[in-house]
């Protein structure tokens, strides 16, 4: 598969799984051994460990993603997203996924960089 594919497959999957809170659909998108870093600041875990853990808080979530920027076996996806907690939180997260892709199109790597602020806020120009 094509980095390009895969990427635009990611970022698809990604949009319907995260307001459905469906682990088995992003946890498909990763090698076994996949690097995952949800913040430059947190510890690596696993995709599926960080979707279960994020998924288990959440009522409701809108997001949308950008198109893909690819180059050989990277790409570069910003999205956008607004989570609403059980506690009833609302919170608004934007950021930038760095992605590798194996011949499978499988994530190898990923490594994402994101802000998040109290209650909704759009941001028109970004995903």
């Amino acid at each position: 598969m094509t980095s390009d594919r895969a990427a635009r497959r990611w970022a698809e999957v990604w949009a319907q799984a995260w307001p459905a809170a469906d682990v088995e659909a992003i946890a498909a998108l990763y090698a076994p051994d996949a690097v995952f870093y949800s913040h430059p600041f947190r510890a690596r875990q696993s995709p599926r460990e960080y979707v279960e853990t994020v998924f288990a808080d959440q009522v409701e979530a809108e997001c949308r993603f950008g198109e893909p920027l690819v180059s050989d076996e990277r790409a570069a996806v910003d999205w956008w997203g607004v989570i609403t907690s059980k506690e009833g939180e609302v919170e608004a997260v934007a950021g930038t996924s760095l992605l590798r892709f194996d011949a499978d199109g499988l994530v190898v790597e990923q490594r994402d960089a994101w802000a998040g602020v109290p209650d909704r806020r759009e941001l028109p120009d970004w995903a």
